[in-house]
């Protein structure tokens, strides 16, 4: 198990599976809140669902909507178990904070590297990642 320092956003302890992208996300434009499908075709996630994954992107981008986005995806049981950003802006924490998702951020670059489907804990009270690998199956 890898354990990696981090910065608590929003409060909170998760794990599942990473969902892991190199882009910025807009939760209004390239999340469907009903479905918690990546609908945009020029993301790198597109057709991917974000539900009860921990999600990890460098940091969102776009329109303050985008915070009530997440919390409708929260109301509808579709939001991440948690998310992890290199630098958090504030509509991804705002999102974050009032739908009880934990959210870390200033973690090393690298992390957008984790294999998707690695399993991921998010700690944010403890300021703690940890991917836990398994033989012959490195996460990063």
């Amino acid at each position: 198990m890898t354990e990696i320092p981090c910065h608590k956003v929003a409060s909170g302890f998760a794990s599942g599976p990473a969902l892991t992208t190199r882009m910025a996300i807009s939760f209004l434009g390239n999340v469907d809140p009903r479905t918690g499908m990546v609908v945009d075709p020029g993301h790198e996630l597109y057709g991917q669902k974000i539900s009860g994954k921990v999600l990890i992107f460098p940091g969102g981008k776009g329109s303050t909507v985008g915070s009530y986005v997440i919390y409708q995806l929260k109301k509808r049981g579709l939001a991440p178990a948690a998310m992890i950003n290199l630098r958090s802006e504030p509509i991804v924490a705002v999102g974050a904070i009032i739908s009880g998702i934990p959210l870390v951020d200033r973690v090393p670059a690298d992390l957008l590297q984790v294999k998707n489907g690695s399993c991921i804990e998010v700690d944010s009270d403890r300021e703690r990642v940890r991917i836990r690998t398994f033989q012959n199956d490195p996460a990063l």
